[in-house]
């Protein structure tokens, strides 16, 4: 049974899981389990464990009964994604090249925890990504 694993609801499918596919198949060496266009569902898992499930905002929506609310208010960020990366620049570039936006170039970060680099990225669907290593 996976206890914890990220679930990125996502407006435009698609386009998301179009671009997780590239950049787990380029970072990690894994394919999708399971890619559900109709139903806005996809997962990929990494030696047995879940690593990442997509799913549609909308359908979501539907079904806790909030699909009557606004898709997305003006807001900060809510939530990251979280990767731990043996090069940060290295995936940056990887992920760039599959269609993410770099927000904040690769640094150090010392006052974030010794031998800290991180770079931050935008997902095509909007995910703010952190990559890091340490």
């Amino acid at each position: 049974m996976d206890a914890l694993y990220p679930r990125l609801l996502v407006e435009d499918f698609e386009t998301a899981a179009r671009f997780w596919e590239g950049a787990l198949r380029d970072l990690l060496g894994i394919e999708p389990v399971k890619v559900l266009p109709q139903a806005g569902y996809a997962n990929w898992d990494l030696d047995g464990q879940a690593v990442l499930v997509l799913f549609s905002r909308a359908a979501m929506a539907r079904a806790v009964g909030t699909d009557a609310l606004p898709p997305r208010p003006a807001a900060q960020d809510t939530s990251m994604l979280v990767l731990r990366v043996p090069v940060v620049g290295d995936a940056a570039r990887r992920l760039a090249a599959h269609g993410a936006d770099i927000v904040a170039a690769p640094q150090d970060r010392p006052d974030w925890g010794p031998n800290l680099r991180t770079a931050h990225l935008r997902a095509p669907d909007g995910t703010l990504v952190e990559l890091q290593s340490y």
